[in-house]
């Protein structure tokens, strides 16, 4: 076992004394040691069940002959972050998971590792550590949250930050919003949408990390108890075959997580995520793959926010494996891939049906013929930017208006609001990227000003920073390169004609190539924003967004 190395011989009598301390056994000092990641806290949302989660899973570890211990990964809530300074903390937190985990697996020594995690960036950021660490490692998330109901409606997250736009535009009162704010979230869990988080945790389920659910059982069921038991005892099983992080997340792995996001109209920003992870797995996923994965494989899902089903109904309906169902009718999945249930993907989804096709379309009557996720290029991203192609509506998919250009979030805001942006407008928000921001803001609180102004089919809006899932719209994000280094998207100019084709993946300003390299020779970097603590040691290190945003040591 790995953990003889802390445990066994002579040498190690002080390690075990130590272990005494903890009050260990000399029947637990025989037994494999399993590292129970646990993100649990008291601020955000989706972890405030994770210690209920944790003990199931600590009992499935200990009913199968492992001994369970307990140690801490943190966690940002991206919606209590959105919209002011703590947002540059949340993207980052990505890194600061991996490594913290990596410390605490490797210093310790453990025989296998069950990550139970749920938000935004706790989820790649453990999928990351698993990668460096390599042993035996089962994945089971906290569960998504229940949709909430206003006037009968079901809403989400994403509905509540609309709401703030419509009152701003004097659409809904006070007191409406507060009704909102009172029912949009009505228990705890990951927001109800396809948003991040629960992307990350379905395609979790893809890559063939978690076993079936996890991306799709509601927080408060009964039976995530269940799963998180039944995870507890299936890294021992791994540990018994010895299963390995890099033997399941392979290329065609990432391959697979690709299509089915398209599928699924995830978040864009597992178009961050999913190249980050592959990097710490020893595979290089090009996100320009992107689109020749997105025109073979059929969008089956409008789930929130690009439509009005949620994840409770995507469980319902069969979950994230009779989605790998409807698109194995075309064998546009690798089915052969080992996977944390110790099967195959074939042996995985083998009988799991489409219950619902509303909100599951059969791959014969998709929503479209092509993927809920674009990469667009073009003499403004000339390495790529992303959209939500599923959450932008008809008459958006090409467009073009003047800029309206803002150097950062809460100037876009505050036009916004002000009524300063009309119908047609393109708002270029800038100098938020990775290493501009620093950290890359999520822009879900200009997005929801938009949409709930009512100019959600007519205004486009562009950034180098990123959207929240729950963003809609012609939100095109990961501007690269990014203006902090002098990419395109920092030479834009106020009233510039900026031209979005999404049919034909393009992003363009319209001015010559001239034109763009008077501009570029007159640009002058920016002085950073933060120069001291994580976030300017972040900002040294960052790639673009194109990237996945990972970390490079300079040589």
């Amino acid at each position: 076992m790995r953990s003889d190395a802390v445990k066994k011989g002579m040498q190690q009598a002080p390690h075990r004394s130590l272990f005494n301390a903890l009050g260990f056994t000399e029947e637990e000092m025989k037994k494999p040691l399993i590292g129970v990641v646990s993100s649990y806290n008291e601020i955000v949302p989706g972890h405030m069940n994770l210690d209920k989660i944790v003990e199931a899973v600590k009992m499935g570890v200990a009913m199968a002959g492992g001994v369970p211990v307990v140690v801490p990964a943190i966690a940002v809530c991206d919606g209590i972050a959105m919209g002011h300074v703590g947002m540059k903390y949340s993207l980052v937190t990505r890194d600061l998971i991996a490594d913290s985990t990596e410390a605490l697996a490797m210093a310790h020594q453990f025989d296998g590792l069950v990550m139970v995690p749920n938000c935004d960036k706790n989820v790649p950021g453990l999928l990351m550590a698993a990668a460096r660490v390599n042993i035996p490692t089962v994945f089971v998330s906290g569960g998504p949250m229940l949709a909430g109901r206003v006037k009968g409606c079901k809403t989400s997250l994403s509905s509540m930050f609309e709401a703030v736009g419509a009152y701003a535009a004097g659409n809904l009162t006070e007191e409406e919003v507060l009704e909102y704010e009172n029912k949009t979230c009505p228990t705890c869990g990951s927001c109800s949408g396809m948003y991040t988080a629960n992307s990350m945790n379905c395609l979790t389920e893809v890559l063939g990390m978690g076993l079936k659910g996890n991306g799709t059982i509601p927080a408060v069921y009964s039976e995530r108890l269940k799963l998180a038991k039944h995870a507890g005892m299936q890294v021992m099983k791994l540990l018994e075959l010895n299963i390995r992080p890099r033997d399941i997340m392979t290329e065609k792995a990432f391959l697979n997580a690709l299509t089915v996001d398209m599928a699924l109209g995830c978040s864009t920003n597992s178009m961050l995520h999913l190249p980050a992870i592959a990097h710490e797995a020893g595979v290089e996923l090009n996100v320009d793959i992107a689109n020749e994965i997105s025109s073979k494989t059929p969008n089956l899902c409008h789930l929130a926010p690009a439509g009005h089903t949620y994840i409770e109904e995507l469980n319902e309906a069969g979950g994230v494996y009779a989605v790998m169902n409807e698109l194995n009718k075309k064998n546009l999945l690798y089915t052969d891939l080992i996977t944390v249930t110790g099967k195959t993907v074939a042996e995985n989804i083998k009988g799991c049906v489409n219950k619902n096709p509303e909100v599951i379309r059969p791959i014969e009557n998709p929503y479209s013929q092509t993927g809920g996720i674009a990469v667009l290029k073009g003499n403004l991203a000339p390495d790529s930017g992303v959209v939500k192609r599923s959450a932008v509506a008809p008459e958006m998919m090409v467009h073009e208006g003047p800029a309206r250009v803002f150097d950062c979030e809460e100037d876009a805001i505050a036009a916004i609001k002000g009524g300063k942006i009309v119908a047609g407008d393109v708002v270029v928000i800038r100098y938020e990227g990775p290493k501009g921001g620093p950290g890359m803001r999520e822009m879900l609180n200009p997005t929801s000003a938009i949409a709930g102004m009512g100019l959600g089919s007519s205004v486009a809006l562009i950034t180098d920073g990123r959207f929240s899932g729950a963003s809609r719209g012609a939100s095109i994000g990961h501007v690269s390169p990014e203006a902090a280094v002098g990419g395109p998207i920092a030479l834009v100019e106020e009233g510039d004609i900026i031209k979005i084709n999404i049919p034909e993946n393009t992003l363009n300003v319209d001015i010559s190539d001239e034109e763009m390299e008077r501009r570029r020779a007159a640009w002058t970097p920016r002085e950073p924003k933060i120069t001291t603590g994580y976030l300017a040691r972040y900002a040294s290190m960052v790639t673009s967004g194109n990237r996945g945003a990972i970390l490079e040591i300079k040589k």
